[in-house]
């Protein structure tokens, strides 16, 4: 797994950008898919869950997920859940010790957030649509609920698409400047006339900026570059492959 060495830095803090490295699937999805939403065997995404919250410290069915559809919606999470009952959302909450909160991603950017000092941490999936919609801003909004000053909070951005592989059509340009015309700076012309290549985990650490929070850490690692230890809906799609895993990120309060 990779680490932030912000998130590092506290005892009461375990965390993880999990690879697909260290896993049971096979064929396309081999190593740890994570992705119950995929063809993977089920029995294979069970069992790399359970070696995540292993690592974590936390026991199998205290790590969580929900059934993420690139909304702003955050889950305050205060007891487990069962896999087939996970709770739509895109971003999860808690400052319940011993529980842990898994983003699944395959480009998208997964964001880690703690507030060592309150206790209370989060975890985000933001794709395009869920970081213009706001999850961002509501993940934060969720965690001083519970008790966490944003200028204490560290957050770690995860591996996720680079610009250089993230090439974008006319209409997604156009509904980024929109939105906001300062948006432009997120694009650079490609080789393609009237494509742009989209700078996604720029624009994520932007906004993030905005909300004043006190520490991001910019893994800078490119999901599509890096067949070894990530899965890549891109780059999935570009080879023609039927299907594809993906990796879980997760953060957890320690219990003791």
């Amino acid at each position: 797994m990779i680490q932030s060495d912000r998130l590092s830095a506290f005892p009461n803090i375990a965390h993880g950008f999990f690879t697909r490295e260290g896993g049971t699937s096979t064929g396309i999805y081999e190593g740890r898919n994570c992705g119950l939403g995929s063809d993977d065997l089920r029995a294979n995404v069970i069992e790399n869950r359970g070696r995540t919250a292993d690592d974590l410290g936390v026991p199998r069915d205290h790590l969580l997920t929900v059934y993420q559809v690139h909304s702003p919606k955050v889950i305050v999470a205060d007891r487990p859940w069962a896999h087939d009952t996970a709770p739509e959302g895109d971003a999860l909450v808690t400052a319940t010790k011993g529980l842990a909160l898994g983003i699944l991603t395959a480009d998208c950017t997964p964001i880690l957030f703690a507030d060592p000092r309150a206790n209370v941490i989060g975890a985000a999936h933001a794709g395009w649509k869920g970081a213009i919609g706001g999850v961002l801003e509501a993940t934060v909004n969720a965690m001083t609920s519970l008790g966490a000053d944003r200028d204490q909070i560290v957050c770690a951005i995860g591996p996720t698409i680079s610009q250089a592989n993230y090439e974008v059509g006319p209409e997604f340009q156009a509904q980024f400047v929109a939105k906001a015309a300062e948006n432009g700076v997120y694009f650079t012309p490609s080789a393609r006339e009237n494509h742009h290549q989209f700078d996604l985990p720029r624009f994520v650490a932007d906004r993030l900026g905005a909300l004043g929070i006190g520490t991001i850490h910019n893994t800078n690692l490119c999901t599509y570059a890096d067949a070894k230890r990530f899965f890549s809906y891109r780059r999935t799609t570009h080879a023609g492959e039927p299907d594809y895993g993906r990796q879980i990120s997760s953060i957890a309060l320690r219990a003791a």
